[in-house]
């Protein structure tokens, strides 16, 4: 237990930062699940998505729940994922 009144008051703020991070990492995984699940069911309707779920992932990254470089890099799976569905399923192979 912290002992000075500045150890207690960084304890209490800890507490309320870790709270709202994981509120926005939640909200976060929310509206990926919901996008991926919504690209899965209709892909034409991903394309038009993408500027939305871009946005969450952005927000998450400039209040500081996820780091830059994951946010960055969730985005450029989620294109490549939206160019895929939008290509159509590859061809089967005949041996």
């Amino acid at each position: 237990m912290a002992h000075s009144k500045s150890a207690l008051k960084r304890l209490r703020q800890s507490e309320t930062i870790t709270e709202r991070n994981r509120l926005n990492r939640n909200t976060l995984k929310k509206a990926l699940k919901t996008f991926l699940k919504e690209s899965a069911e209709k892909p034409a309707e991903a394309e038009k998505a993408l500027p939305k779920i871009f946005s969450a992932i952005d927000k998450a990254a400039r209040k500081g729940a996820i780091p830059k470089g994951r946010a960055n890099r969730k985005k450029a799976r989620l294109a490549l994922l939206v160019q895929r569905l939008k290509k159509g399923p590859a061809p089967a192979k005949t041996a």
